[in-house]
Protein backbone atom coordinates (compact mmCIF):
# COMPACT_ATOMS: atom_id res chain seq x y z
CA UNK A 1 0.00 0.00 0.00
CA UNK A 2 1.67 3.65 -0.97
CA UNK A 3 2.90 5.78 2.01
CA UNK A 4 2.74 9.44 2.38
CA UNK A 5 5.86 10.92 2.77
CA UNK A 6 6.52 11.68 6.52
CA UNK A 7 4.22 9.81 7.96
CA UNK A 8 1.68 6.77 7.57
CA UNK A 9 -0.81 7.31 4.68
CA UNK A 10 -3.70 6.75 6.76
CA UNK A 11 -3.63 7.26 10.52
CA UNK A 12 -6.81 6.07 12.32
CA UNK A 13 -8.33 9.51 13.00
CA UNK A 14 -7.78 9.90 8.62
CA UNK A 15 -9.66 6.57 8.80
CA UNK A 16 -13.05 7.73 10.48
CA UNK A 17 -12.80 11.16 8.46
CA UNK A 18 -12.50 9.22 4.98
CA UNK A 19 -15.58 7.06 6.38
CA UNK A 20 -17.64 10.27 7.01
CA UNK A 21 -20.11 11.30 4.42
CA UNK A 22 -21.64 10.03 1.41
CA UNK A 23 -22.84 11.95 -1.85
CA UNK A 24 -25.90 9.91 -3.04
CA UNK A 25 -25.81 9.48 -6.65
CA UNK A 26 -27.46 6.62 -9.00
CA UNK A 27 -26.91 3.95 -11.55
CA UNK A 28 -28.69 0.95 -12.74
CA UNK A 29 -26.68 -2.44 -12.71
CA UNK A 30 -27.94 -4.43 -16.15
CA UNK A 31 -29.59 -7.94 -16.12
CA UNK A 32 -26.65 -10.76 -16.13
CA UNK A 33 -27.86 -12.44 -19.65
CA UNK A 34 -24.47 -14.73 -19.91
CA UNK A 35 -24.90 -18.68 -20.16
CA UNK A 36 -24.84 -20.57 -16.94
CA UNK A 37 -22.38 -23.48 -16.25
CA UNK A 38 -21.63 -25.07 -13.06
CA UNK A 39 -23.72 -24.37 -10.14
CA UNK A 40 -23.28 -25.10 -6.54
CA UNK A 41 -25.07 -23.93 -3.22
CA UNK A 42 -23.65 -22.61 -0.18
CA UNK A 43 -25.60 -22.72 3.10
CA UNK A 44 -22.45 -21.47 5.52
CA UNK A 45 -23.77 -18.67 7.47
CA UNK A 46 -20.88 -16.44 7.82
CA UNK A 47 -22.87 -15.41 4.59
CA UNK A 48 -25.59 -14.02 6.25
CA UNK A 49 -24.74 -10.53 7.40
CA UNK A 50 -27.15 -8.30 10.15
CA UNK A 51 -27.44 -5.79 7.67
CA UNK A 52 -28.18 -7.84 4.52
CA UNK A 53 -31.59 -8.67 2.83
CA UNK A 54 -31.48 -11.84 1.89
CA UNK A 55 -32.60 -15.04 4.09
CA UNK A 56 -32.92 -18.71 2.97
CA UNK A 57 -30.69 -20.72 1.23
CA UNK A 58 -28.01 -18.94 -1.13
CA UNK A 59 -26.72 -20.18 -4.42
CA UNK A 60 -23.48 -19.34 -6.00
CA UNK A 61 -23.43 -19.98 -9.89
CA UNK A 62 -20.23 -19.75 -12.34
CA UNK A 63 -21.12 -17.67 -15.62
CA UNK A 64 -18.79 -16.85 -18.51
CA UNK A 65 -17.67 -14.33 -20.96
CA UNK A 66 -15.90 -13.03 -18.65
CA UNK A 67 -15.74 -16.00 -16.14
CA UNK A 68 -17.02 -14.81 -12.76
CA UNK A 69 -18.67 -15.97 -10.08
CA UNK A 70 -22.35 -14.18 -8.79
CA UNK A 71 -24.75 -15.31 -5.12
CA UNK A 72 -28.08 -15.62 -5.87
CA UNK A 73 -30.34 -15.08 -2.42
CA UNK A 74 -33.31 -17.92 -1.73
CA UNK A 75 -35.19 -16.05 -4.03
CA UNK A 76 -33.09 -16.23 -7.12
CA UNK A 77 -32.32 -12.53 -7.37
CA UNK A 78 -28.53 -11.67 -7.43
CA UNK A 79 -26.76 -10.18 -4.73
CA UNK A 80 -23.51 -10.14 -5.68
CA UNK A 81 -21.45 -10.08 -8.26
CA UNK A 82 -16.78 -11.19 -8.22
CA UNK A 83 -15.10 -11.33 -11.63
CA UNK A 84 -12.13 -14.01 -11.77
CA UNK A 85 -9.00 -12.14 -11.61
CA UNK A 86 -10.16 -8.49 -10.37
CA UNK A 87 -10.79 -6.94 -7.05
CA UNK A 88 -14.04 -5.31 -7.62
CA UNK A 89 -17.22 -6.69 -6.35
CA UNK A 90 -20.59 -5.39 -6.88
CA UNK A 91 -23.51 -5.70 -4.18
CA UNK A 92 -26.83 -5.13 -3.08
CA UNK A 93 -27.70 -2.79 -1.06
CA UNK A 94 -29.72 0.31 0.16
CA UNK A 95 -30.96 2.22 -3.30
CA UNK A 96 -29.32 5.36 -4.03
CA UNK A 97 -29.65 8.22 -6.35
CA UNK A 98 -26.97 10.21 -7.76
CA UNK A 99 -27.51 13.58 -9.88
CA UNK A 100 -25.38 16.54 -10.99
CA UNK A 101 -28.04 18.93 -11.43
CA UNK A 102 -25.20 21.82 -12.61
CA UNK A 103 -24.29 20.09 -15.26
CA UNK A 104 -26.99 17.57 -16.17
CA UNK A 105 -30.61 16.38 -16.06
CA UNK A 106 -29.29 12.90 -15.85
CA UNK A 107 -29.92 10.45 -12.61
CA UNK A 108 -28.93 7.51 -11.82
CA UNK A 109 -30.74 5.35 -9.20
CA UNK A 110 -29.47 1.89 -7.79
CA UNK A 111 -29.18 -0.38 -5.22
CA UNK A 112 -25.77 -1.64 -6.62
CA UNK A 113 -23.01 -0.90 -4.45
CA UNK A 114 -19.15 -1.22 -5.92
CA UNK A 115 -16.32 -2.06 -3.66
CA UNK A 116 -12.67 -3.37 -3.59
CA UNK A 117 -11.81 -7.15 -2.29
CA UNK A 118 -8.35 -7.61 -0.45
CA UNK A 119 -7.57 -9.79 -3.02
CA UNK A 120 -8.66 -10.89 -6.95
CA UNK A 121 -11.23 -13.26 -7.06
CA UNK A 122 -10.56 -17.04 -7.70
CA UNK A 123 -13.04 -19.66 -8.96
CA UNK A 124 -13.77 -21.17 -5.43
CA UNK A 125 -12.80 -18.13 -3.42
CA UNK A 126 -16.23 -18.28 -1.75
CA UNK A 127 -15.13 -20.70 0.60
CA UNK A 128 -11.88 -19.14 1.52
CA UNK A 129 -11.90 -17.12 4.66
CA UNK A 130 -10.78 -14.08 4.17
CA UNK A 131 -13.55 -13.92 1.36
CA UNK A 132 -15.82 -14.57 3.98
CA UNK A 133 -14.48 -12.39 7.15
CA UNK A 134 -14.35 -9.56 3.66
CA UNK A 135 -18.11 -10.41 2.77
CA UNK A 136 -19.41 -10.34 6.55
CA UNK A 137 -17.77 -6.90 6.29
CA UNK A 138 -19.18 -5.27 3.48
CA UNK A 139 -22.45 -6.77 2.59
CA UNK A 140 -25.32 -4.38 3.90
CA UNK A 141 -22.38 -1.79 4.91
CA UNK A 142 -23.46 2.10 3.93
CA UNK A 143 -19.95 3.09 4.17
CA UNK A 144 -18.89 5.17 0.86
CA UNK A 145 -18.06 2.94 -1.66
CA UNK A 146 -16.82 3.68 -5.37
CA UNK A 147 -19.43 5.38 -6.49
CA UNK A 148 -20.24 7.89 -3.31
CA UNK A 149 -16.37 8.85 -3.56
CA UNK A 150 -15.99 9.28 -7.27
CA UNK A 151 -19.40 11.87 -6.58
CA UNK A 152 -17.51 13.67 -3.45
CA UNK A 153 -15.65 15.90 -6.51
CA UNK A 154 -18.48 17.04 -8.85
CA UNK A 155 -18.99 20.59 -8.80
CA UNK A 156 -20.31 22.37 -5.72
CA UNK A 157 -19.23 19.20 -3.58
CA UNK A 158 -18.24 19.81 -0.15
CA UNK A 159 -14.99 20.18 1.24
CA UNK A 160 -13.69 17.28 3.33
CA UNK A 161 -10.73 17.06 5.24
CA UNK A 162 -8.75 14.80 7.23
CA UNK A 163 -7.32 15.21 10.80
CA UNK A 164 -4.27 16.77 9.58
CA UNK A 165 -5.92 19.61 7.18
CA UNK A 166 -5.61 18.03 4.17
CA UNK A 167 -8.63 18.22 2.01
CA UNK A 168 -9.39 14.72 0.62
CA UNK A 169 -12.64 15.30 -1.24
CA UNK A 170 -14.51 18.58 -2.05
CA UNK A 171 -15.20 20.52 -5.74
CA UNK A 172 -12.17 19.24 -7.81
CA UNK A 173 -10.81 21.11 -11.00
CA UNK A 174 -9.30 19.87 -14.04
CA UNK A 175 -6.19 21.96 -13.92
CA UNK A 176 -5.29 25.80 -14.71
CA UNK A 177 -5.50 27.06 -17.84
CA UNK A 178 -2.20 27.04 -20.37
CA UNK A 179 -1.19 30.57 -21.22
CA UNK A 180 -3.03 30.52 -24.20
CA UNK A 181 -6.11 31.23 -22.45
CA UNK A 182 -8.39 27.84 -24.20
CA UNK A 183 -6.62 25.04 -23.45
CA UNK A 184 -5.73 23.58 -19.62
CA UNK A 185 -2.69 21.59 -18.56
CA UNK A 186 -2.39 17.95 -17.94
CA UNK A 187 -1.06 15.65 -15.63
CA UNK A 188 -2.78 16.57 -12.27
CA UNK A 189 -2.96 13.89 -9.94
CA UNK A 190 -4.37 13.17 -6.30
CA UNK A 191 -0.83 14.57 -5.04
CA UNK A 192 -1.60 17.96 -6.78
CA UNK A 193 -5.54 18.37 -5.51
CA UNK A 194 -3.95 16.98 -1.98
CA UNK A 195 -1.26 19.45 -1.88
CA UNK A 196 1.21 17.26 -0.39
CA UNK A 197 4.26 14.75 -1.65
CA UNK A 198 3.41 11.15 -1.86
CA UNK A 199 5.85 7.91 -2.02
CA UNK A 200 4.69 5.19 -3.75
CA UNK A 201 5.20 1.46 -2.74
CA UNK A 202 8.41 1.67 -5.04
CA UNK A 203 10.04 4.37 -3.20
CA UNK A 204 9.57 7.17 -5.78
CA UNK A 205 8.21 10.37 -4.22
CA UNK A 206 6.16 12.59 -6.44
CA UNK A 207 6.04 16.35 -5.38
CA UNK A 208 2.84 18.52 -5.64
CA UNK A 209 2.62 21.35 -8.81
CA UNK A 210 2.19 24.71 -6.33
CA UNK A 211 -0.36 25.58 -9.12
CA UNK A 212 -2.67 23.02 -9.70
CA UNK A 213 -3.97 22.32 -6.21
CA UNK A 214 -7.28 20.46 -6.01
CA UNK A 215 -6.76 19.94 -9.63
CA UNK A 216 -7.27 16.36 -10.96
CA UNK A 217 -6.97 15.07 -15.02
CA UNK A 218 -8.91 12.20 -16.04
CA UNK A 219 -6.45 9.79 -14.66
CA UNK A 220 -5.66 11.69 -11.89
CA UNK A 221 -9.69 11.57 -11.01
CA UNK A 222 -9.35 7.63 -11.20
CA UNK A 223 -6.38 7.32 -8.82
CA UNK A 224 -8.08 9.60 -6.29
CA UNK A 225 -11.12 7.04 -6.40
CA UNK A 226 -9.60 3.96 -6.50
CA UNK A 227 -6.10 4.54 -5.18
CA UNK A 228 -5.88 7.07 -2.25
CA UNK A 229 -9.08 6.47 -0.80
CA UNK A 230 -10.50 2.93 -2.24
CA UNK A 231 -6.69 1.83 -1.64
CA UNK A 232 -5.88 0.05 -4.61
CA UNK A 233 -2.01 -0.09 -5.31
CA UNK A 234 -0.64 2.54 -7.43
CA UNK A 235 2.08 3.00 -10.05
CA UNK A 236 4.30 6.71 -9.32
CA UNK A 237 4.33 6.95 -13.26
CA UNK A 238 3.33 4.48 -15.91
CA UNK A 239 6.43 1.91 -15.70
CA UNK A 240 7.47 2.29 -11.66
CA UNK A 241 6.51 -0.08 -9.73
CA UNK A 242 2.94 -2.11 -9.86
CA UNK A 243 -0.29 -1.13 -9.62
CA UNK A 244 -2.95 1.31 -11.77
CA UNK A 245 -0.59 3.54 -13.87
CA UNK A 246 -0.18 7.17 -14.22
CA UNK A 247 -2.15 7.63 -17.46
CA UNK A 248 -4.98 6.76 -19.10
CA UNK A 249 -3.34 4.86 -21.87
CA UNK A 250 -0.82 3.50 -19.33
CA UNK A 251 -4.47 1.92 -17.58
CA UNK A 252 -5.68 0.65 -20.91
CA UNK A 253 -2.38 -0.84 -22.09
CA UNK A 254 -1.23 -2.50 -18.36
CA UNK A 255 -2.08 -5.98 -17.38
CA UNK A 256 -3.61 -4.86 -14.09
CA UNK A 257 -7.27 -5.74 -13.85
CA UNK A 258 -9.40 -7.91 -16.36
CA UNK A 259 -9.95 -6.44 -19.67
CA UNK A 260 -13.61 -6.66 -20.31
CA UNK A 261 -13.33 -5.13 -23.74
CA UNK A 262 -10.13 -5.50 -25.41
CA UNK A 263 -8.69 -2.62 -27.60
CA UNK A 264 -9.37 -3.02 -31.60
CA UNK A 265 -8.17 -2.14 -34.65
CA UNK A 266 -5.44 -0.13 -36.26
CA UNK A 267 -3.19 2.80 -34.79
CA UNK A 268 -3.95 5.51 -33.99
CA UNK A 269 -7.73 5.40 -33.58
CA UNK A 270 -8.60 1.80 -33.13
CA UNK A 271 -12.29 0.76 -33.18
CA UNK A 272 -14.83 1.49 -31.71
CA UNK A 273 -16.70 -1.78 -29.48
CA UNK A 274 -19.05 -3.77 -31.11
CA UNK A 275 -21.25 -4.32 -28.38
CA UNK A 276 -20.80 -3.13 -24.74
CA UNK A 277 -23.18 -5.48 -23.08
CA UNK A 278 -20.42 -7.01 -20.87
CA UNK A 279 -19.87 -3.91 -18.73
CA UNK A 280 -21.24 -3.27 -15.37
CA UNK A 281 -21.07 -0.76 -13.22
CA UNK A 282 -17.34 0.27 -11.71
CA UNK A 283 -15.35 -0.69 -15.14
CA UNK A 284 -12.76 1.31 -16.37
CA UNK A 285 -13.99 3.13 -19.69
CA UNK A 286 -10.86 4.30 -22.21
CA UNK A 287 -11.49 6.61 -24.76
CA UNK A 288 -9.43 7.77 -27.99
CA UNK A 289 -10.17 11.81 -28.31
CA UNK A 290 -7.42 13.81 -29.55
CA UNK A 291 -5.42 13.15 -32.81
CA UNK A 292 -2.19 15.43 -31.15
CA UNK A 293 -1.46 11.84 -29.00
CA UNK A 294 -0.88 9.49 -31.34
CA UNK A 295 -1.65 6.47 -31.01
CA UNK A 296 -2.22 6.71 -26.92
CA UNK A 297 -5.82 6.06 -25.48
CA UNK A 298 -5.85 9.58 -24.22
CA UNK A 299 -9.30 9.65 -21.82
CA UNK A 300 -10.65 7.48 -18.97
CA UNK A 301 -13.85 7.40 -17.12
CA UNK A 302 -15.99 4.99 -14.59
CA UNK A 303 -19.19 2.89 -15.70
CA UNK A 304 -22.31 4.02 -13.52
CA UNK A 305 -24.47 1.82 -15.25
CA UNK A 306 -27.99 2.74 -17.17
CA UNK A 307 -29.50 6.27 -16.08
CA UNK A 308 -33.60 6.59 -15.37
CA UNK A 309 -33.73 6.57 -19.19
CA UNK A 310 -31.94 3.45 -20.35
CA UNK A 311 -28.57 5.63 -21.10
CA UNK A 312 -25.24 3.75 -20.54
CA UNK A 313 -23.22 6.46 -18.64
CA UNK A 314 -20.16 7.43 -17.20
CA UNK A 315 -18.12 9.71 -15.14
CA UNK A 316 -15.06 11.23 -15.71
CA UNK A 317 -12.92 14.56 -15.42
CA UNK A 318 -12.65 16.25 -18.68
CA UNK A 319 -11.59 19.89 -19.88
CA UNK A 320 -14.77 21.07 -20.89
CA UNK A 321 -16.28 21.10 -17.17
CA UNK A 322 -13.25 21.47 -15.82
CA UNK A 323 -13.06 18.76 -12.91
CA UNK A 324 -15.25 15.20 -12.73
CA UNK A 325 -18.98 15.43 -14.22
CA UNK A 326 -21.57 13.02 -15.75
CA UNK A 327 -22.35 15.90 -17.44
CA UNK A 328 -23.52 16.99 -20.89
CA UNK A 329 -20.76 19.94 -21.29
CA UNK A 330 -18.63 18.88 -23.98
CA UNK A 331 -20.76 16.03 -25.07
CA UNK A 332 -23.45 14.07 -23.23
CA UNK A 333 -21.65 11.29 -20.93
CA UNK A 334 -23.20 8.10 -22.79
CA UNK A 335 -21.74 5.48 -24.18
CA UNK A 336 -25.02 4.91 -26.79
CA UNK A 337 -26.06 6.46 -29.37
CA UNK A 338 -24.66 8.46 -32.08
CA UNK A 339 -22.82 11.39 -29.80
CA UNK A 340 -19.07 12.77 -28.85
CA UNK A 341 -17.95 10.31 -26.39
CA UNK A 342 -20.34 7.20 -27.73
CA UNK A 343 -18.10 7.05 -31.19
CA UNK A 344 -14.25 7.44 -29.32
CA UNK A 345 -15.26 4.85 -26.66
CA UNK A 346 -12.23 2.34 -27.33
CA UNK A 347 -12.01 -0.20 -24.33
CA UNK A 348 -12.89 -0.86 -20.79
CA UNK A 349 -11.12 -2.81 -17.73
CA UNK A 350 -11.93 -4.06 -14.61
CA UNK A 351 -9.86 -3.79 -11.56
Amino acid sequence: MPKRKGSPVVHAATVLALLAGSAYCTYELRKDQQDKVTVRTVTDSALTTSGGKHDGQQTWERLNDPARSVLRDGKGAIIAGFTDGARTAVLKGPSRTFGEPAGTSTKVVTDDWVRLMPEPWTKGAQNQQWFKDWFKDNYGSQQDDVFAIAFQYVQGAPVKKDAQGVPYAGDAVFGPYKPDGVDRFEQNDFYDYLGIPYTFRSGVTMRPHADRYRALDCSGFMRMVWGYRSRFPLMATDTSGDGLPRSANGMARSRTGVDIIKLQGAAPWYVRPANTDRLQPGDLLFFKMDHRTGDHIDHVALYLGLDTAGHKVFISSRKEQNGPTMGDKGGASRLDGTGFYAGLFRSAKRL
